[in-house]
C-alpha cells in the first residue's frame, strides 16, 4: 500500500491537501484525506459588528464569488430583522448572482480545470484543417434544444462564436509550439502532460480546446458587466441592507442606473448566452462523451449517496426565510436532499428540508472530531446559531508543526468543520442541484417552473446524447464537470429572464430599489436571529447570525467547500471530495491525475480567510509564493 500526498493542490482557489492509500497493483484508493491547511476567521472579525456592515467583510471570504457571500449576509440580517427588499432589487440581486454563477463556472472550466482533460502538447500533433471540421461537427450536435418562458433566440447573430479556419487553428498551434519548444510552458506548466487519460481525447480536440482556453481569457472579462454596473465593480460589488445602493432614473444620464446602463447590461447578458452556448457547453459535451463511451464513469463517491441544496431565485420578493416564506417564491427548488441516485431514479429518495428544519440543531449541525477546533462540549455537534470559532491545531500524524509528512486519519487534520445533515456528510454544488430537482420534477414532487423544467430538459438531452441513463453519468467526474456547464447555460437564460423582469417593472413607473424603513437601530429589536441561503457556484451556502443590542453576537458561515472538503466525522464517514478519490482509479501512483481531476471537478475554494492574527492585532506570518514579488 502506497501512501500518495499532493499538497498544494494547484489552479484551486485557496490552500487544499489531499493523501491518499493507494494500492498500486490495481489502482485502487483504499482511502482519502482531504485537509483545508487555511483558517478562516472572519466569524471572529465580524463577532460584535454592525450587522448592516457585516456583508462587506464577509464577502471578503473569497475573492472569486464575492457577491454570493454578501448576498447570504443580506438575507441573513434581512430575515433577522424582517426587512423586504423591493421588486428592483430582488430582480437585480438575482442578475448579479446569475451572472456570478455563469462567471465563476466559465473561468473555473476553461483556466483551473480544462487542462486536466486537455493538453497544449498533445494539441501540437492535431491537423488544423480537421479541427476547424471538428468545431463544425460539435457545434451541430451538442446544440441543446431548450426553451423558456421568452424568446431567448433574439439576436440577429451570435456575437460570440467560435472561429473554425484551418488559418485560424494553424495560427493558435504555432504560438502553442513556440511555448513547448522553449521550455516556458508559463500557464501550461505543472502538470504530467505524459499521463495516458490525455491519450482518451484526438489531438484536434486538444487544438481544439486549448484554442478556446485562450480565447477565454480575453472574453470572461465581459461577463460581470452587471456587476460593475449595479455594484460599483467586481469583484465585492456594494450592496446595502434592505436592497440594492444603485438609483435608477431615465431621464438623467449621471445616474448609477439609466438607459445607457441598462443598455450595457443587456449586451453582457447577450453575449455571455452566445459563449456558453457556442463555446462552454459543446467543448465539455464533447470531451464528456468521449470519456463516457471509454468507461470513465467513476468519481461520483458521495453524490451517488447523498446530495443537498437549499434553493434559490426567488422569482419575487419574501417576507423571510426562517419564517418558510424564500422557499414559496423560488425557481430553482433544489431545496432539500435525495439520496441513493446512484442506485437509479427509482430508488432515490427525497426528504424535504423545511424553514424548521434549517432551523433545527439536530438536521443541519456542524461538527469538529476532526477539524483542528474545539467546542465546548466534547463530541457534541452544533447548530450554526450556537456555533464556535475557537482553533485547536495539533499538528499531522508524522513530521513537525510546519513540515508535514503524514496526516492523522484518526485525530484532527483539517481547518475545515464537517457540516451534516440529520448527521450524515452531503455533496452540494451543481451536480447535487442537478440531481435533486431531477429527482423531485420526474417523481412529482414538485410541477416544474420553467427553469426547472430546463434542468430536465438538459439532463435527458445528454442522456440520449450519451445514450446512458441520468444515474450512470451524472454521479461522477465527468458528470459533475457537465452539470456545472448545463447549469451556466441555465444561469445565463436566468439573467436574461430577471433582466426582463427588471425592466418591465421600471416601465410600471417603479423605481425603488431600497426598502430603509428598518435602517435605523431604534427599529430593531433587542435580539434577533436571522440565516441567509444562496445556491452559490460552488453549493449550498448559508450564513447564520445572532443580533443582540444592535450588534452581531455570533456569526458563522457554512461555505459549500466546507460541505464537501470536510474531514470525516465521528463515525469514520468521508465528505465528498475524500469520498470521490476513493470512489476513483489511478494508473500511475506517482502522477495521480484522475484525483486531481476528480478533486478540480468540484471548483474547491479552500481561500476562505488565509491570514492568523494574535491579540493584538498583528500577522502571525507571512509567506511570500513570489519571490520576485517580495519586498
Amino acid at each position: 500500500m502506497k501512501r500518495v500526498v499532493v499538497d498544494p493542490v494547484t489552479r484551486i482557489e485557496g490552500h487544499l491537501r489531499v493523501e491518499i492509500k493507494l494500492d498500486e497493483a490495481t489502482g485502487k484508493v483504499e482511502d482519502a484525506l482531504s485537509s483545508g491547511t487555511a483558517w478562516r476567521g472572519l466569524e471572529v472579525v465580524v463577532k460584535d459588528r454592525d450587522p448592516r456592515d457585516i456583508w462587506a467583510f464577509v464577502q471578503r471570504i473569497c475573492g472569486v464569488c464575492t457577491g454570493m457571500h454578501a448576498i447570504s449576509s443580506l438575507r441573513a440580517v434581512e430575515d433577522a430583522l424582517g426587512i423586504e427588499i423591493p421588486k428592483n432589487a430582488n430582480s437585480i440581486r438575482n442578475i448579479m448572482l446569475s451572472c456570478q454563477n455563469v462567471h465563476d463556472h466559465l473561468v473555473h472550466f476553461y483556466h483551473l480545470h480544462a487542462l486536466d482533460w486537455v493538453s497544449p502538447v498533445a494539441a501540437l500533433k492535431a491537423d488544423p484543417k480537421a479541427t476547424g471540421d471538428l468545431q463544425n461537427a460539435v457545434l451541430d450536435k451538442y446544440s441543446l434544444p431548450l426553451a423558456g418562458p421568452m424568446d431567448f433566440n433574439f439576436n440577429a447573430y451570435p456575437k460570440e462564436f467560435p472561429k473554425a479556419t484551418t488559418a485560424y487553428y494553424k495560427t493558435v498551434q504555432d504560438k502553442i509550439k513556440k511555448i513547448v519548444e522553449n521550455g516556458q510552458l508559463g500557464i501550461f506548466s505543472a502538470q504530467w502532460w505524459d499521463h495516458p487519460d490525455y491519450e482518451v481525447l484526438p489531438p484536434e480536440v486538444h487544438l481544439l480546446a486549448v484554442a478556446h482556453y485562450l480565447n477565454m481569457l480575453d472574453r470572461q472579462r465581459d461577463i460581470v458587466v452587471p456587476h460593475v454596473i449595479f455594484g460599483g465593480k467586481n469583484p465585492h460589488p456594494h450592496f446595502i441592507v434592505g436592497g440594492m445602493p444603485c438609483a435608477i432614473s431615465m431621464n438623467d444620464m449621471n445616474a448609477p442606473i439609466n438607459t445607457e446602463r441598462l443598455a450595457a447590461v443587456d449586451a453582457s447578458i447577450n453575449a455571455t448566452i452566445d459563449m456558453v452556448n457556442s463555446f462552454y457547453v459543446p467543448d465539455v459535451l464533447a470531451i464528456g462523451e468521449l470519456y463516457v463511451k471509454k468507461g470513465y464513469v467513476d468519481g461520483g463517491g458521495l453524490a451517488k449517496e447523498r446530495v443537498l441544496g437549499f434553493g434559490d431565485f426567488p422569482d419575487e420578493p419574501y417576507s423571510g426565510i426562517a419564517n418558510g416564506e424564500y422557499h414559496k417564491k423560488l425557481l430553482l427548488r433544489c431545496d432539500g436532499v435525495v439520496e441513493n441516485f446512484g442506485q437509479g431514479l427509482d430508488k432515490a429518495v427525497y426528504h424535504e428540508l423545511s424553514a424548521q428544519d434549517i432551523t433545527d440543531p439536530a438536521v443541519l449541525a456542524e461538527g469538529v472530531d476532526h477539524s483542528w477546533y474545539s467546542y465546548p462540549e466534547k463530541g457534541k455537534d452544533l447548530h450554526p446559531w450556537e456555533g464556535d470559532t475557537e482553533p485547536q491545531f495539533t499538528g499531522p500524524k508524522e513530521g513537525t508543526k510546519t513540515q508535514w509528512k503524514y496526516l492523522d486519519e484518526n485525530a484532527k487534520y483539517s481547518w475545515l468543520k464537517t457540516p451534516k445533515w440529520k448527521g450524515k456528510t452531503a455533496e452540494v454544488g451543481p451536480l447535487a442541484r442537478y440531481i435533486i430537482v431531477y429527482t423531485k420534477v420526474k417523481k412529482g414532487v414538485i410541477q416544474p417552473t420553467w427553469v426547472e423544467k430546463m434542468v430536465v430538459d438538459q439532463i435527458e438531452a445528454v442522456s440520449k446524447v450519451l445514450s446512458v441513463p441520468p444515474e450512470v453519468w451524472l454521479p461522477t467526474t465527468v458528470g459533475r464537470t457537465a452539470a456545472r456547464a448545463l447549469e451556466t447555460q441555465l444561469n445565463a437564460y436566468i439573467s436574461k429572464y430577471f433582466f426582463d423582469k427588471l425592466i418591465k417593472n421600471i416601465r410600471s413607473g417603479d423605481t425603488s430599489t431600497a426598502n430603509t424603513e428598518k435602517w435605523d437601530p431604534k427599529t430593531w429589536p433587542e435580539q434577533a436571529r436571522g440565516v441567509g441561503l444562496t445556491e452559490a457556484p460552488r453549493g449550498a451556502l448559508s450564513h447564520w447570525i445572532v443580533i443582540k443590542d444592535g450588534k452581531a453576537a455570533n456569526y458563522q458561515a457554512v461555505v459549500p467547500t466546507t460541505w464537501n472538503a470536510c474531514p470525516r466525522d465521528s463515525q469514520g464517514v468521508h465528505g465528498a471530495y475524500e469520498a470521490c478519490m476513493i470512489d476513483t482509479k489511478v494508473k500511475v501512483a506517482d502522477k495521480p491525475l484522475e484525483i486531481l481531476k476528480a478533486v478540480r471537478s468540484f471548483d474547491p475554494c479552500l481561500a476562505c480567510s488565509t491570514h492568523l492574527y494574535d491579540t493584538a492585532g498583528k500577522p502571525i506570518g507571512v509567506v511570500h509564493s513570489d519571490p520576485y514579488g517580495k519586498k
